[in-house]
């Protein structure tokens, strides 16, 4: 469509390139690669097993604002979305990965926001203030949300108990959010669970998103409570994929304005912007390179870029 192929002429694929391998973790030009359709999976990775520790969890800044060295549970999130990219192809950590998050799941199957740190430095203080002890919606819902990505091409991970105990976990704590003011990574954490759901139980799934669904404005917009004053939650990141339940949100236009305006947000270096704060340098160029790696996902995956764009650089 016309309004597509506008949006497609913004995109600089070479300038995205530049920018990833000037300033970007090796993971992030890895994961391009594939997005661009010139990648290969098992350099992906060999990349993010650099962020693996030996009991089969991942941390060591995988999670830029949480540099400890520690496995934790929001460095799962980003080693699922690894898996997740290499489908078809799977990977043995995938299921491993389950086997520590089954050591670390709480009595309730929920994931603490975060284990204790041992080593702080560069951290951001709410890993720091996360209570081990309790249940987060927000870290347990995007996990597993991630999870049941990968589980969809790799059949270990579908069959493993902790994807159903953690599965359960979110569905009960969803249906508690009614009243009240939820955090807005929350909310779109959670309603990121429910679309993923709603493939193998699409009556759950609408009947979970009918609570959430009352926080949401109907452009889109949630100010992140304790962020910067730019920092919201966005249409994209409540729906980051077309066909999905929680499309049906938003009203005419919404979404579509929203992939016009992200294309537009290239910056003049070649990356895309974050609207939040980081808590060190090196934090803030590797949240610049996976927002530009995201960027592309959303715009390939919304019908917006060719399948396999072709590699502008050598």
């Amino acid at each position: 469509m016309l309004a597509g192929t506008i949006r497609l002429m913004t995109i600089d694929f070479a300038a995205a390139e530049t920018f990833l391998d000037t300033h970007a973790r090796l993971l992030d030009r890895h994961r391009l690669r594939l997005l661009l359709g010139v990648g290969d999976e098992q350099a992906a990775v060999s990349a993010l097993l650099g962020y693996r520790n030996a009991d089969g969890g991942f941390g060591n800044g995988l999670e830029p604002d949480l540099r400890a060295r520690h496995s934790q549970p929001a460095c799962a999130l980003h080693a699922f979305e690894v898996f997740a990219d290499i489908a078809p192809a799977r990977s043995v950590h995938a299921a491993r990965l389950c086997d520590w998050l089954a050591g670390v799941t709480l009595a309730d199957g929920g994931l603490p926001f975060a284990l204790p740190v041992a080593n702080p430095a560069g951290c951001a203080p709410f890993w720091l203030a996360a209570d081990p002890n309790r249940s987060s919606l927000q870290i347990s819902a995007i996990v597993a949300a991630n999870a049941h990505r990968v589980a969809r091409h790799d059949p270990e991970v579908a069959a493993h108990p902790w994807l159903a105990r953690v599965t359960d976990y979110c569905e009960s704590a969803i249906r508690a959010v009614r009243d009240g003011s939820p955090h807005a990574i929350e909310l779109a954490f959670a309603v990121r669970f429910v679309d993923e759901l709603h493939a193998g139980a699409p009556a759950r799934a609408e009947e979970l998103l009918a609570p959430l669904a009352r926080h949401i404005p109907a452009d889109g917009l949630v100010h992140v409570r304790g962020g910067t004053e730019e920092e919201f939650m966005r249409p994209l990141d409540f729906s980051p994929l077309p066909g999905m339940p929680s499309r049906e949100l938003f009203g005419s236009g919404i979404v579509e304005a929203e992939l016009d305006a992200l294309a537009r947000r290239q910056q003049s270096d070649g990356g895309w912007p974050v609207d939040f704060a980081s808590y060190s340098p090196a934090a803030r160029l590797e949240w610049r390179g996976y927002a530009t790696v995201q960027a592309v996902w959303l715009l390939r995956g919304n019908g917006l870029l060719p399948r396999s764009p072709q590699r502008a650089s050598g």
